[in-house]
């Protein structure tokens, strides 16, 4: 969860770094979110059913309304929600779930991912792609060598 919330804090910041905030604002407002996601998202991050509670952990800015996490972690920094309204995106959505965090902005934007976790597949799953069959049954690396000099 950790990696996901940094993610999209991350990405936050740096949209308001585009508005020439200072470092002191943006700090306390990163140190901030940081804190309220992992206490709201603290009963709904399913590691084992990522889409599960993904509209929970969805943050989204929509015309005037900005996402309370976000309006909160701004006035604890100093940002008042004008401040926010001026800079943020009008249309503006990040999904933050187990494994993978993206974004739209526009309601019509192209979804962009942020962070992907990706799963190391085993020795087994990489031959059975590789080869797409299921010989991989049989597949010792151990012999491999021996068998390419036969």
């Amino acid at each position: 969860m950790k990696k996901e919330i940094r993610s999209a804090v991350n990405f936050l910041k740096n949209l308001l770094r585009t508005s020439n905030v200072n470092d002191q604002n943006l700090d306390a407002f990163g140190k901030k979110l940081q804190e309220l996601l992992r206490v709201h998202y603290r009963h709904h991050w399913f590691p084992d059913k990522p889409n599960k509670g993904s509209g929970y952990r969805c943050l989204r800015t929509c015309g005037n309304r900005i996402d309370p996490v976000i309006l909160k972690a701004g006035e604890a920094a100093g940002l008042g929600s004008h401040t926010l309204h001026i800079i943020m995106p009008q249309e503006l959505t990040i999904w933050i779930d187990p494994g993978e965090v993206s974004y739209r902005i526009g309601e019509e934007g192209s979804i962009c991912v942020l962070f992907e976790q990706i799963q190391a597949k085993t020795c087994k799953e990489e031959v059975l792609a590789y080869s797409n069959n299921n010989a991989a049954d049989c597949f010792h690396p151990r012999y491999a060598s021996t068998m390419a000099m036969s």
